[in-house]
């Protein structure tokens, strides 16, 4: 089984802001593939899908961004998940251009919060992550993050959404490398 988690805030008020992307991302992938969440044993909604080899499962942490570990170590230790190989966890990254998407292996959290509470509960940084870039030049982190798109950075979303959503089919299809040599890139630049 494959666990993809998307990193963001509950509530109407974080619904469009930057730090919600991995949400934005698991929705647009859950509606593309005709699912409907769920609200799971623990503060999670989750989505199962089985349109693949291997059972998938959608995972939206319904605890705020810095304590989404207790989410994620919930639903990895229900489902017996050892193999962190198949947890991916889709987040915002403010060290990335926006319009990029990276995905790795493993590493470091990069200050991203939500990412941070996962390594601290899981014990270990060693899991998949594709991470979309919100971009530079904001003078305070906690205010850009939880602010919403600029109007230009709306026009650009739901392609970088849609690249996000191709990535996490292939991952699951094809694997991490395959996945991490066709879509890490910036899709805005040329």
């Amino acid at each position: 089984m494959y666990v993809i988690v998307g990193l963001g805030n509950p509530g109407i008020s974080y619904k469009d802001t930057r730090h919600n992307v991995g949400f934005m991302v698991l929705d647009l992938w859950q509606k593309k593939l005709g699912l409907k969440y769920t609200r799971d044993v623990g503060p999670s909604q989750v989505a199962y899908c089985r349109n693949f080899k291997d059972k998938v499962l959608l995972v939206r942490p319904l605890t705020f961004m810095n304590l989404s570990g207790n989410a994620v170590k919930r639903i990895v230790d229900k489902n017996h998940l050892s193999d962190f190989s198949k947890l991916l966890v889709v987040s915002d990254d403010l060290n990335l251009p926006f319009g990029s998407i990276r995905i790795r292996r493993s590493g470091s959290s990069g200050g991203q919060k939500g990412l941070q509470s996962i390594i601290e509960r899981l014990g270990t940084d060693e899991f998949p992550r594709l991470r979309l870039g919100l971009g530079f030049g904001y003078r305070d982190a906690v205010k850009f993050v939880l602010s919403p798109f600029n109007k230009a950075e709306k026009k650009e979303l739901p392609l970088l959404l849609e690249m996000a959503v191709q990535a996490l089919e292939n991952f699951i299809s094809e694997g991490i490398e395959d996945t991490m040599s066709q879509f890490n890139k910036n899709y805005l630049e040329p």
